[in-house]
């Protein structure tokens, strides 16, 4: 049986990391807490619940995220997020996998909870998540707001059954705000690679991810709260190549 380090880094999270940590206790050979020096009572929960806890500088998810899993006792890591949990089957399926660890990484479906309704439509569910791996043959790489475990060649995934529970916004105003900060660091990074933005996508793109959510993906069928959902995602994409179009105008000035 191998033995398994539970990784989660944290700024902030006293309304969630007790019951981030709960979930975990019965897999978990380590639980450890990287922390951005929060201002909350996150550190003293974490100390109450006896985890191993460090206080890390926060440069971007990515270098964050690579610092936790090295800083781990043991090689298998599971990374999850404080606002993230296991629910009874993923935990099983986990349990079981601890005695047979034959692929080098495993994924799994997260569900998504919005404002107390678990979204399980609206280009939200499957959302198919890579969080248990052997960290000598993967690391986290990608881009601000779009972290991932990168595999080396070679490497092997199965799949767990279960859901990774994730309680992602408490109000339609924390998920507007968070869109625009995503739509400015999507922008920057689009134009960082050498992408352009024109009207024809600043008026169509937002208007096909909408009907692609809403309605080919089934949004409609989480009710009001999938349409509040293919909305603000739609108008996230607008913002975006607004943004895209700004940045590109100033860089021409």
């Amino acid at each position: 049986m191998i033995k398994l380090s539970v990784v989660i880094i944290t700024l902030n999270e006293e309304k969630n990391i007790a019951r981030c940590i709960k979930s975990v206790a019965p897999i978990a050979d380590e639980v450890l807490v990287v922390d951005s020096y929060s201002s909350d009572n996150t550190k003293t929960i974490c100390h109450e619940l006896g985890v191993n806890f460090v206080e890390h500088p926060f440069d971007n998810f990515v270098a964050q995220k690579n610092f936790a899993d090295q800083s781990a006792r043991y090689n298998h890591i599971l990374s999850i997020d404080a606002d993230e949990e296991l629910s009874e089957q993923l935990l099983a399926s986990i349990k079981k996998v601890k005695e047979n660890f034959t692929a080098d990484a495993y994924e799994f479906n997260r569900l998504n909870n919005y404002c107390g309704k678990w979204i399980k439509h609206s280009g939200w569910y499957p959302d198919r998540k890579l969080r248990l791996y052997d960290r000598t043959k993967g690391h986290w790489g990608g881009v601000k707001i779009h972290e991932k475990i990168e595999m080396q060649a070679g490497t092997s995934t199965a799949f767990l059954n279960g859901n990774l529970l994730h309680y992602s916004y408490t109000s339609v105003q924390d998920h507007i705000s968070q869109a625009n900060r995503f739509s400015t660091l999507g922008a920057e990074s689009s134009i960082n690679k050498g992408r352009k933005a024109n009207l024809i996508k600043v008026v169509l793109f937002p208007f096909w991810r909408f009907i692609r959510n809403y309605l080919l993906k089934l949004g409609f069928l989480d009710g009001y709260y999938g349409f509040v959902v293919c909305i603000i995602i739609s108008h996230e994409n607008f913002l975006k190549y607004v943004k895209m179009l700004e940045l590109q105008k100033n860089k021409n000035v």
